[in-house]
């Protein structure tokens, strides 16, 4: 059956705008485009104690057989749910199928109808979803500017009616398509100035920032100070799946009225089991997450040197980014870098705005310093 007509033409207009989206198969390239940061999701040391754990546990099962309110909750979920809640220094932390409908169920659930969010322009599509399916007044303020978040809090106390009403300030401690973090201190004084509720995404903190990977917020010691805190497993933990760390009373509300959570099968003991041992690795793993901290330090001198800082967007994270506009322009110099053997990918329009398109390199513990150097001498040769 023919698509309709209407979805054909978004697809043709798509591809006029040399933005159309296809699924490629993984080459064998020298890594820079993965969020594989410390090298976990081909770590042998994981797959190996993953499968022991579970022979350990006696436990055989290759699905949850259903939802976690039905028959899907089984013991891994308590045994994993309780280490990273440990891990976080958080009081409990409830698992999500995927970081997407983390967000999607928190940001649709936890807002009620007299609400207010205010949120980062650059947050994540998944937060941005969960949001339009709140019945919360949402409004986004500029890119980490502050001011004009206060701003728009003081709008928001000024016009609130009678009846109670609470305000969730939300932002990201590394956004994916910049690399760059707020500052968190200057966030956190406005939310307790007002009296606000802060929510914030790790996907891309987590086993990045911190002594053991564990975010950029208890590397400042701020767990305390955040309502809710979403740590994705996708990227540096190198398995699926999320996790919401916040108090007891807010897991016990998500269980009951996050729908991305009730209505969906659980995940599987294995992949629950592969979290867990993840995060025992992190505990141990000091090597990977100092070489990735040294290779981030490398690239941002090797920028510098080259002449290259001008292009990229300022960032202390695994993800740096090259503005390069035009979505042809783009395509181009990310093509002449991956015939070189770099797998490095083009960010386009309208991912990002029309203009600010971009080449992002993502850093691992496994790049070398050589790898950083050469990539960065080609993009110079593309550019200049």
């Amino acid at each position: 059956m023919k698509l309709p007509q209407s979805l054909q033409s978004k697809l043709q207009q798509r591809e006029d705008n040399n933005a159309l989206r296809a699924l490629s198969s993984t080459k064998k390239l020298i890594d820079f485009s993965s969020n594989d940061y410390i090298g976990f999701s081909k770590s042998e040391e994981i797959f190996n104690a993953t499968h022991q754990f579970l022979v350990d546990n006696n436990s055989k099962q290759n699905g949850a057989t259903g939802s976690r309110l039905l028959s899907g909750n089984h013991k891994v979920y308590q045994i994993t749910e309780d280490f990273i809640a440990r891990f976080h220094q958080s009081d409990d932390a409830l698992i999500f199928n995927s970081g997407y409908d983390a967000n999607v169920g928190f940001f649709s659930s936890i807002p009620q109808r007299n609400d207010v969010i205010l949120y980062d322009e650059l947050c994540h599509a998944s937060i941005r979803d969960g949001i339009q399916m709140s019945h919360a007044k949402s409004y986004k303020f500029p890119h980490n500017d502050f001011e004009a978040l206060e701003n728009l809090i003081i709008k928001q106390l000024e016009t609130r009616n009678s009846q109670p009403a609470n305000i969730y300030v939300v932002t990201e401690t590394v956004f994916s398509m910049d690399g760059d973090a707020p500052s968190l201190e200057e966030v956190i004084i406005l939310t307790e100035k007002y009296d606000c509720y802060l929510v914030v995404d790790e996907a891309h903190a987590l086993g990045v920032f911190g002594e053991l990977g564990e975010g950029l917020v208890q590397s400042l010691g701020l767990q305390h100070k955040v309502f809710a805190r979403i740590m994705t497993f996708g990227k540096g933990l190198g398995c699926h799946g999320a996790a919401i760390v916040g108090s007891h009373e807010l897991k016990s509300y998500l269980v009951n009225f996050a729908r991305s959570f009730i209505y969906t099968t659980a995940l599987s003991p294995h992949a629950v089991a592969t979290i867990l041992i993840a995060y025992q690795q992190l505990e141990k793993e000091q090597e990977a997450l100092q070489k990735l901290k040294s290779n981030i330090i490398y690239f941002n001198q090797q920028k510098v040197l080259l002449g290259l800082k001008p292009l990229f967007v300022y960032s202390k994270s695994a993800i740096q980014c090259a503005i390069v506009s035009g979505n042809q322009n783009v395509k181009t110099i990310a093509n002449h870098l991956q015939i070189n053997g770099f797998d490095v990918k083009p960010i386009l329009s309208p991912t990002v705005p029309e203009g600010q398109e971009r080449l992002r390199f993502c850093l691992h513990s496994y790049n070398t310093e050589n790898e950083i150097s050469e990539v960065l001498q080609l993009l110079s040769t593309f550019v200049f």
